[in-house]
């Protein structure tokens, strides 16, 4: 079936449009008359690529609609009903926390909820691990528990967690550098025994 492309996914080829697809110009004619499943609107520009399924959705839709998409390989999108799951996965206990945000997790399995499958106690909320991995870089994501890399990026990427090809934003010193620490008395009276210089000097 015919596999739309949006901006994010790259060119269509690498999408899976098969030999014979929409030129450009007929491809935009094409994507303007599919329906969003999700909001109902027209102009949704990616498909499920499950074989049989005629779902479309917006790209802004895709989180409401519980979608995903794999940024890697040929980029496909799956619906909510056809997104990869993980397998064999028993629902988090009632005071499960997040391990990142250390909020309460669901006491449910849902798109919205994802554990680590080396070691299957680590669990997080999905945006919270997607943060982590914009800011780790494919070099630095691992599971926050048990450190395991090789099948938690795979699984995660699977899953439609997006990991950037490259080093921590750290080492691109793409993070503001700290504020300097506050090391000035400001009270009226200090109370140091050694007086405000000392307290000064001592930070």
């Amino acid at each position: 079936g015919f596999v739309g492309c949006h901006p994010c996914l790259g060119p269509p080829r690498a999408m899976g449009v098969a030999v014979g697809s929409p030129s450009p110009p007929l491809m935009g004619l094409f994507l303007s008359f599919q329906q969003c499943f999700v909001c109902g609107e027209m102009g949704a520009a990616i498909h499920c690529a499950q074989g049989g399924c005629t779902r479309s959705f917006h790209l802004h839709c895709a989180t409401e609609g519980e979608c995903i998409t794999q940024f890697f390989g040929e980029h496909r999108s799956f619906c909510a009903e056809h997104r990869p799951q993980q397998a064999n996965v028993a629902a988090p206990a009632d005071d499960t926390e997040c391990l990142i945000c250390l909020d309460d997790m669901d006491s449910s399995t849902s798109y919205h909820t994802l554990v680590c499958p080396a070691c299957t106690h680590a669990w997080f909320h999905r945006a919270c691990i997607q943060r982590c991995a914009l800011f780790a870089g494919s070099t630095a994501f691992r599971c926050p528990s048990c450190q395991n890399s090789s099948e938690f990026c795979s699984e995660m990427a699977t899953l439609g967690i997006q990991i950037p090809e490259r080093r921590p934003l750290c080492e691109h010193n793409e993070i503001a550098e700290l504020p300097d620490r506050h090391n000035r008395c400001d009270a009226i009276e200090c109370l140091h025994p050694g007086g405000r210089r000392q307290a000064e000097d001592e930070g």
